[in-house]
């Protein structure tokens, strides 16, 4: 470990961040670097009492932060977007080694991620409300919004900035204090967040920051604590769905952002080699670790040669490698786990008939690496095709008609985010209409923006991030009855 990354690891916070302040927990966990599974160092494992002491800290202050003025709520966030800007290249090294993508992806997820809190500081002022006369003319009709109070998020391991940005704008935007549980393989990003928040000038309390390698007690603690408020998840359809269960029996405010099996649509009629060039965003951003990432390509028949032969040169140019060297553009996969799963698949799909174009051998060596691969001739039965391969695999299937591909896009539980590529505006208007996905992306491979509604339906979840939409879901509507 070279000497700049000994210092930047020094800089980090390494125990809970409860009340503004860093604490010692009672035990520890290790962080491992998935290049190499080397340990890069350990942080204090949080338990239900440190969850209870966040919440004290969160309900303390909860009525002094939602009386501040939006102004200066909005100043903060924006003292935190330069802060993060300013660290761009420290945080971007931190989310490469607890993480594994490039280092060139995380310089842009660090852009991505700040953006939120310059969006959100924007957002805070222009909270609405409205006064109207009653129709029966007996009155007048006031609505106001609030913000909803304490609200506990859970964050992913594959964005471990922009997935706590994103959460943490809109809530400190709207009034809400905010208790955060990074997920185990990347809390070092999240606690150094908290850190430059906290030098922001955020008032003590207002967040916390709960590292922990067995969430289960820690969340039952605070989701059954009447004083919690909202329940915001992003991860796998499979942990949201029993955390919507759990919150039901408080009634919280939940809002869910969940699996997904995105969908990648290129028409008869469609600039093949921008195709190509948007199926390598929305496939290989993140090494494929998104839950917005392309899927499974839905290619027409009369180009699905042409584009296949262009996509599988493009995949073999990928080059494998630490994120962190400056010349590979394809980092590790989280852990083992996540690689023995795009193993499954792809072997799956193998034993049903797909034929591997490129890629598809894991490489010898350490750290939890595996190629960039395309499958072709994949067969309709596939996993592969119904469940998300968090990993950089892309298989091809083909349809003949504009009814089929429709058909085929839609023939999944989740609808997240979908991919078209057409010439031909009415019909991408047509199909964008007729895809069942809370995004669409017409001739672009990325979707992602602060200044967008971020979300999906079906089985991806619920609630909407970013955007005027975002802070909304951090707000109670209040009608005042007047005379």
């Amino acid at each position: 470990m070279d000497s700049r990354v000994e210092q930047l690891l020094a800089s980090v916070p390494t125990g809970l961040w409860i009340g503004g302040e860093e604490r010692a927990g009672t035990s520890t966990f290790e962080v491992r670097n998935p290049a190499d599974d080397s340990v890069l160092t350990t942080v204090a494992d949080a338990s239900a009492a440190d969850a209870a002491a966040a919440l004290d800290a969160a309900c303390a202050v909860q009525q002094e932060w939602a009386a501040t003025a939006p102004r200066r709520r909005g100043e903060i966030l924006r003292a935190a977007f330069e802060a993060i800007t300013a660290r761009a290249d420290d945080i971007a090294t931190l989310m490469t080694l607890e993480m594994g993508k490039v280092v060139a992806e995380s310089k842009g997820e660090v852009a991505y991620g700040a953006e939120f809190f310059r969006w959100f500081a924007e957002e805070a002022v222009r909270i609405g409300g409205r006064y109207t006369p009653s129709p029966a003319g007996n009155g007048r009709i006031l609505v106001t919004k609030q913000a909803v109070g304490p609200c506990y998020a859970i964050t992913p391991w594959n964005f471990p900035l922009a997935m706590g940005t994103r959460k943490i704008g809109p809530a400190l935007a709207a009034g809400c204090t905010m208790i955060v549980k990074p997920a185990q393989e990347t809390p070092l990003t999240m606690l150094l967040l908290a850190k430059l928040i906290d030098e922001a000038g955020l008032p003590k309390g207002v967040l916390s920051v709960l590292p922990t390698s067995n969430p289960r007690p820690l969340t039952e603690a605070l989701i059954g604590d009447g004083r919690l408020r909202k329940l915001t998840f992003t991860g796998s359809t499979g942990v949201g769905k029993a955390l919507a269960q759990q919150a039901s029996a408080k009634l919280l405010r939940t809002s869910m952002e969940l699996g997904g099996n995105a969908p990648f649509i290129v028409f008869d009629d469609a600039d093949i080699d921008a195709a190509v060039d948007g199926a390598m965003l929305a496939k290989m951003r993140n090494g494929g670790e998104a839950c917005t990432a392309a899927n499974r390509f839905h290619v027409a028949n009369a180009v699905r040669e042409e584009f296949t032969e262009k996509l599988v040169k493009r995949m073999s140019e990928v080059t494998l490698g630490n994120g962190l060297d400056g010349s590979s553009t394809l980092g590790p996969l989280i852990n083992a786990q996540q690689r023995d799963t795009v193993v499954e698949l792809v072997t799956d799909a193998v034993e049903r008939g797909a034929t591997v174009a490129v890629g598809g051998t894991v490489p010898d060596g350490p750290g939890w690496f595996y190629p960039a691969t395309v499958l072709t001739d994949v067969s309709a039965d596939a996993r592969i095709l119904k469940e998300e391969v968090f990993g950089p695999v892309a298989p091809i299937v083909g349809f003949d008609t504009e009814e089929e591909g429709i058909a085929a896009a839609n023939d999944t539980e989740y609808g997240l985010a979908a991919y078209i590529y057409t010439r031909s505006l009415d019909r991408a208007l047509r199909v964008a209409e007729a895809i069942e996905s809370g995004m669409v992306g017409v001739n672009r491979g990325v979707i992602s923006d602060a200044a967008a509604p971020f979300g999906g339906i079906k089985e991806s979840g619920f609630g909407r991030e970013g955007g005027t939409e975002g802070i909304e879901e951090y707000l109670e509507t209040k009608y005042i009855a007047l005379t």
